[in-house]
């Protein structure tokens, strides 16, 4: 995006917390990939899905800094939890104090190990929302495990599914693009879903999972859904 029009757009949306301001700042001075972390346009766009769908139980795969955490749990119901997974042990004291900066951080029950390890510890139907934004080249795994523990009428959020505009590149791709490519192409496939990519920065999928016996008809040839 112009950095003019997303200064616009800055001007134009709700402010960012103060602490999410600050953990933004922070990410990107301190941390390696610092543009990692959500953002202000992003984060407000999580806060508002996250109101739409009102989730008792929500799941992050990859905390990073902890700012999109928090961008979900400010939209949270009291009584409400996310659980966040995050791989890098090096981050915990780094995610935990900008988890305890932040008054809706009780909300949030921070797990440091391996997403799908994590995922397969959890019972069918346990979630009502889950955003995906962790090792690219796992995706489609992901996906096959979050369609297991997400209820019906249930939400997934899958960010960089554009990946720098990289999956409609010709030639040879990454282990990362080719992980965003097959998620892509899983997704579009299955009649078990509605889905939708906004391209926002890097893209971000919306998923919701149809109640049982409501699967989409899809007509590949005519590249048309019933």
């Amino acid at each position: 995006m112009d950095q003019t029009l997303e200064d616009y757009i800055d001007r134009h949306i709700d402010k960012e917390p103060e602490e999410l301001y600050r953990i933004d700042r922070e990410s990107n001075l301190r941390l390696l990939n610092g543009r990692m972390c959500s953002g202000h346009i992003q984060g407000r766009l999580l806060k508002m899905l996250t109101s739409m769908a009102k989730p008792r139980m929500a799941l992050e795969l990859g905390t990073f800094s902890g700012y999109s955490a928090l961008c979900i749990a400010e939209a949270l119901a009291d009584g409400a939890t996310l659980h966040t997974v995050e791989a890098d042990d090096e981050l915990e004291d780094f995610i935990r104090k900008n988890l305890a900066s932040s008054p809706h951080g009780k909300k949030v029950t921070l797990h440091i190990g391996d997403a799908l390890e994590t995922m397969r510890q959890w019972p069918p139907e346990t979630f009502d929302m889950i955003f995906i934004d962790a090792d690219k080249r796992d995706y489609t795994a992901y996906y096959h495990e979050a369609m297991r523990i997400l209820r019906p009428e249930g939400f997934i959020i899958a960010d960089n599914t554009l990946w720098d505009g990289h999956v409609v590149e010709p030639g040879r791709h990454s282990p990362q693009t080719q992980g965003i490519i097959d998620f892509n192409d899983t997704v579009a496939e299955d009649p078990a879903v509605e889905k939708t990519i906004v391209p926002l920065r890097d893209g971000l999928t919306i998923i919701r999972k149809l109640p049982a016996g409501k699967e989409l008809i899809n007509d590949n040839a005519a590249g048309n859904v019933i």
